[in-house]
């Protein structure tokens, strides 16, 4: 078996393994990875900006480090990575959230995340692929095109880390950089197939340009094909950064310690339809539905107590309108931040029709109304956390999305139409936004394909700061039914 045909299999932790007993060099991993990249690509548009010269050159100083024998406790040492084309920042390397407003910016840092990325051994290798801003559940920007799913090139890979999704689906590499502000990272990993978590609120810090995201609403972590991986990195990422306004509390030892841990006996309650409020709608697609059953099902196999939950203890009339305020309130920022940062005003001719319907929006809402909103979202918040606190409960599981993947350009604006896209966007969002506005750990589960052989994710949440359960529970889940070798059919051949 050839050396790029082995590290197609392996995980993240695996490849590293390899390059500490010094059986691969970091330079082979990336001239695989590339290898790997440069044969699919083109099918899929996952990747849209590449700097390889700088991670062959961040290869060979990680390959000096192991020969003076200080690279023994680096996590990820010489293993290709990717990051998504929004929030993250990576010194000298294309920056355009997805927009031709942005075109042409080049990072002058490095974020503080993407710092401890870098510390802890992963070689970033280039960009993926995102919708304008971040702002829709699929990933079909006008300035890169759409980046299609490798299950079904067809429908939607999901977004807004739709790239980062179909990266690691399609077999360019085990996991990748994506952000989360209304199930980001959750949706495209349900989509595609694979591992997706997003963190506690202050986890994982926004340093050294943002105190935080969105309000609050975003959090950065990644989509992954093993749990292991996104453990042991957020075990790498995780921690407050100088300055922080706030953090997570510590975590009780290390996430891949939690991996290999039994959750015993967890006590999860199930949706199985929509509360009143959250959508105009309360009933799943049969798939989404089929797919929360078998996974309640599993649990209760695994020894765990599951109950159906009365979706009524989770209505809120209220709270579809606050998200989206907040959404708007995250638009026009974007557009304030990009005019300071450029010295320019964005104009409309340089965004999509939904960006600047939402910004337009945003801006035209009152001080007053967006801390109103925010005011909403807490009490929200404490709703969701008090169903946790009185002890009936440990995890809540839901569909990732309330509807099946859908066909690409269902998600289209136009000038006529800016808000086409809301209702399609409303009905993937359903259940994911709601860990956003909570700050509460969740993750995308992916144990269900339909009967077309499209994968149908499910998540699972748990309380503010208890990543450490949701790990365990993921582990246990990964072993039971293991989907780490499930290939797409857009998976990378030789």
């Amino acid at each position: 078996m050839s050396i790029a045909k082995e590290l197609e299999n392996l995980d993240a932790l695996s490849q590293a393994d390899l390059v500490h007993r010094k059986e691969v060099k970091p330079s082979e991993l990336v001239e695989a990875a590339i290898g790997r990249i440069e044969r699919i690509n083109s099918k899929l548009n996952a990747v849209i900006h590449t700097v390889y010269d700088q991670a062959f050159r961040a290869a060979g100083a990680w390959e000096a480090e192991i020969r003076a024998g200080r690279a023994g406790n680096v996590p990820f040492c010489g293993v290709p990575f990717l990051l998504k084309d929004l929030l993250a920042e990576c010194k000298d390397t294309p920056f355009n959230e997805g927009s031709k407003a942005v075109k042409g910016y080049v990072s002058k840092l490095d974020s503080e995340i993407v710092k401890r990325q870098k510390a802890g051994g992963l070689i970033v290798l280039g960009k993926t692929n995102t919708c304008e801003f971040g702002l829709l559940p699929t990933t079909e920007p006008a300035l890169f095109g759409a980046t299609l799913n490798p299950w079904n090139t067809a429908l939607t890979a999901g977004g807004s880390s739709g790239g980062s999704a179909v990266a690691v689906a399609s077999g360019m590499l085990p996991m990748a950089h994506g952000s989360d502000g209304g199930g980001s990272l959750r949706i495209p990993a349900s989509c595609c197939g694979i591992f997706g978590f997003k963190p506690s609120r202050g986890r994982n810090p926004f340093g050294p340009l943002f105190g935080e995201a969105a309000g609050g609403l975003a959090h950065e972590h990644a989509v992954s094909r093993t749990v292991r991986d996104s453990a042991a990195l957020l075990d790498l990422t995780s921690g407050p950064d100088v300055g922080d306004p706030y953090f997570a509390p510590p975590k009780e030892r290390a996430y891949l310690e939690e991996t290999s841990r039994d959750p015993g006996r967890l006590r999860i309650g199930f949706l199985s339809s929509v509360p009143d409020g959250w959508h105009k709608e309360t009933d799943l697609h049969p798939d989404c539905a089929e797919a929360v059953e078998d996974a309640a099902n599993l649990c209760e196999s695994l020894g765990h107590t599951v109950e159906a939950v009365d979706s009524k203890l989770f209505s809120d009339a209220a709270i579809g309108g606050v998200f989206g305020k907040l959404f708007d309130a995250y638009a026009a920022h974007v557009f304030e931040y990009w005019k300071r940062e450029l010295g320019r005003e964005i104009t409309e001719d340089q965004v999509e029709p939904f960006s600047w319907e939402s910004a337009r929006r945003g801006l035209k809402m009152s001080a007053g109304k967006y801390l109103q909103a925010q005011e909403d979202m807490h009490r929200f918040s404490r709703k969701i956390a008090a169903w946790y606190e009185d002890g009936r409960y440990d995890v809540l599981l839901t569909p990732t999305m309330r509807i099946a993947p859908v066909a690409i350009g269902s998600f289209r604006s136009t000038a006529q139409n800016p808000m086409g896209w809301l209702e399609p966007t409303i009905s993937f969002v359903v259940f994911t936004r709601v860990q956003n506005m909570t700050g509460q750990p969740a993750m995308s589960v992916p144990l269900f394909w339909n009967r077309d052989n499209i994968p149908i994710g499910v998540q699972f949440a748990a309380k503010f700061g208890e990543e450490g359960i949701l790990f365990r529970l993921a582990a246990q889940l990964e072993s039971a039914r293991p989907w780490q070798n499930r290939k797409a059919p857009h998976w990378i051949q030789y």
